[in-house]
């Protein structure tokens, strides 16, 4: 067994978000599957042209999940039926813009639109990082200093670091958006996003 102390130290930055991601849904059951499949992709063409209409770029957005299936029915039901959906996240800079998006995106779907998911993101968390791996080990190497007075040794070289991190947006989640059912003028204070580092590190007697 190696001796010397191991220690976890954490580190927490918080900056404000620079980016929005939106993911919209679009889905509808029918008796087959072509007609769930045209209704499908004809309102979420529609969806589209409409967020397009608002200033989102092809670019900002992209498909994420695809889906055709057969419902489960009970025994003896009288027909089959089949659901089919189509879901895509738009990332914007514009924080201030979802209320728009998403009375366009209703407008455009009507009650076949979902809100799968809205998130507060930050870009670019590499400064962040550095920033809490500073703070991770300083504070891993006040404890272990700590420690290592209360054992009476002294701390030495540092012989092994491991490093798990974990950032945490602001996430709001809905579904089954109505037609009508929100107002553009729909105020979200996503707050500040915090970036955590947490370092285990193992010190040697000196």
């Amino acid at each position: 067994m190696d001796t010397g102390v191991s220690v976890v130290g954490s580190g927490q930055v918080s900056a404000a978000p620079d980016v929005l991601r939106v993911t919209f849904g679009v889905e509808r059951t029918a008796p087959d599957v072509a007609a769930a499949v045209a209704h499908v992709g004809e309102h979420m063409d529609a969806v589209i042209a409409a967020l397009q209409a608002q200033g989102v770029e092809r670019s900002q957005l992209g498909t994420s999940a695809v889906n055709v299936y057969q419902e489960y029915r009970e025994p003896g039901a009288s027909e089959p039926a089949y659901r089919a959906s189509h879901t895509i996240t738009i990332e914007t800079k514009d924080l201030t813009g979802f209320g728009r998006m998403l009375n366009a995106a209703v407008d455009a779907a009507g009650n076949s639109l979902s809100l799968q998911g809205l998130q507060f993101d930050i870009e670019d968390k590499t400064a962040l990082l550095t920033q809490a791996r500073e703070l991770a080990f300083q504070q891993a190497r006040e404890k272990a200093a700590e420690l290592a007075a209360l054992a009476g040794f002294s701390l030495g070289s540092v012989s092994a670091i491991e490093e798990t991190q974990g950032h945490f947006p602001i996430r709001l989640q809905a579904s089954s958006a109505g037609k009508g059912a929100y107002d553009s003028a729909l105020n979200l204070a996503p707050g500040d996003n915090t970036v955590e580092v947490s370092l285990q590190v193992h010190f040697a007697w000196a």
